[in-house]
């Protein structure tokens, strides 16, 4: 009964960090798994891609609903995903327990530190544009500064005036009609690597793959990070799929029972977790994301190396 306890827990936890984050669910279901639920490693990943494609499943309306999830993009990524997670599968029933777990938390760590220094990027970049969009120099004005959606005209001032031949006046100097610039292209190869890369560890370590979905939907396709959150639920559905799939003929089984109970709690975490993921800054979002990753890296190697 405890044990049910433990996995209902744990679980709606899980879905919460899946549901706000996009992310994560199956770097804390495979070590709850191993560690505290007793289940082998092998059988632990296998378990976790199921956990990871009903918490993603439930998790991925709300961000559709808001308009977070890039359906084309997601799915050209999850697609070319499925690659390397047939060969992460096949690969992972071969390699020893202890050393799929050492293997497991190093992975984790990398990736940790990548993402603190992303957050804390982006953490500055957000101090910055407040200082601009509240600076003391418009705060303190005794005259009312007019309000545009263009940045250039934003500025401390008179009214802008604009003419009838269109040209807008500001500080009594004309300002031609700027042109927003067009979004950068997609770098295919970068998107091509990280989408087999994806699938592959996907695969061979039983995770949703978010933690580098996420970075890569943000860098390579210039995505917001809570449009990458949510299209990332949407690359973990295939490739998860496609990881269970070429599971099948392997010894590798899943433990239908605490798997189920595990989910079913990570469900309900992840309809609790999307409405958070609105509520927070970016930076928030990704901190979290890099301390979640430290933690259970930190965990994960203290228990395999000293255990």
């Amino acid at each position: 009964m405890e044990v049910v306890l433990l996995a209902i827990a744990v679980g709606v936890a899980v879905g919460i960090v899946v549901g706000a984050l996009g992310a994560g669910g199956g770097i804390l279901a495979v070590p709850v798994l191993v560690f505290a639920l007793g289940l082998p490693a092998h059988v632990a990943t296998a378990s976790s891609l199921v956990i990871v494609l009903i918490t993603a499943l439930f998790s991925l309306p709300h961000h559709a609903r808001h308009g977070n999830v890039d359906w084309r993009n997601g799915l050209l990524f999850g697609g070319v995903s499925v690659v390397g997670a047939v060969a992460g599968s096949r690969l992972s029933v071969l390699v020893p327990a202890p050393l799929l777990l050492t293997l497991f938390g190093a992975m984790l760590a990398v990736v940790a530190i990548a993402m603190l220094r992303r957050a804390l990027r982006t953490r500055r970049q957000e101090r910055a544009e407040a200082v601009t969009r509240f600076s003391p120099a418009v705060e303190d004005s005794a005259e009312p500064v007019a309000v545009h959606d263009d940045p250039v005209l934003d500025q401390p001032g008179p009214d802008t005036v604009e003419a009838a031949d269109g040209i807008r006046y500001h500080h009594g100097e004309p300002e031609l009609p700027t042109t927003p610039p067009a979004p950068a292209a997609p770098r295919l190869a970068p998107v091509l690597g990280a989408a087999t890369v994806t699938g592959f560890l996907t695969g061979f370590f039983g995770v949703g793959g978010g933690f580098i979905v996420v970075p890569m939907l943000v860098i390579a396709l210039g995505l917001a990070m809570r449009r990458a959150s949510g299209t990332s639920l949407l690359v973990m559905v295939v490739a998860t799929v496609a990881s269970l799939l070429a599971r099948i003929g392997t010894d590798v089984q899943v433990e239908w029972t605490l798997t189920l109970i595990f989910a079913a709690g990570s469900a309900v975490g992840g309809i609790l977790g999307g409405p958070l993921s609105a509520r927070a800054r970016p930076s928030t979002l990704t901190l979290l994301f890099s301390a979640l990753l430290g933690g259970v890296a930190a965990v994960t190697l203290a228990q395999t190396l000293l255990g």
